[in-house]
């Protein structure tokens, strides 16, 4: 199912696709400088921005899309990241936060 690239309160991921990974819970000082500045998933690898407490900003930057930016907070809906679409994040101020990694389920 194509996205839209609007990342709209309350996107979703694409129906069929499973949890298979997730990162460390990342906060202000830990995040990677890579996560800061603009970067990918891979081809069939979606994922969702998870804030636990605090604010980070989600930019899509990815030239296929419009751009994007939204605030995520532990009230939000998770920040949808589609494969391959550059993106990055900035926090703001004290921040704990995860990705989790999906794909496609496995055809039985």
């Amino acid at each position: 199912m194509p996205h839209d690239g609007q990342l709209a309160e309350g996107a979703a991921l694409p129906a069929g696709l499973r949890p298979y990974s997730r990162t460390a819970v990342f906060t202000q000082d830990t995040v990677p400088a890579a996560l800061l500045k603009a970067h990918h998933t891979k081809d069939g690898a979606w994922a969702l921005i998870r804030v636990l407490e605090g604010e980070l900003i989600y930019r899509v930057t990815d030239p296929r899309r419009s751009a994007v930016q939204r605030v995520l907070t532990s009230h939000t809906a998770p920040g949808v990241i589609e494969p391959t679409i550059l993106h990055a994040v900035e926090p703001v101020g004290a921040v704990r936060f995860f990705v989790e990694f999906h794909r496609q389920e496995a055809a039985p």
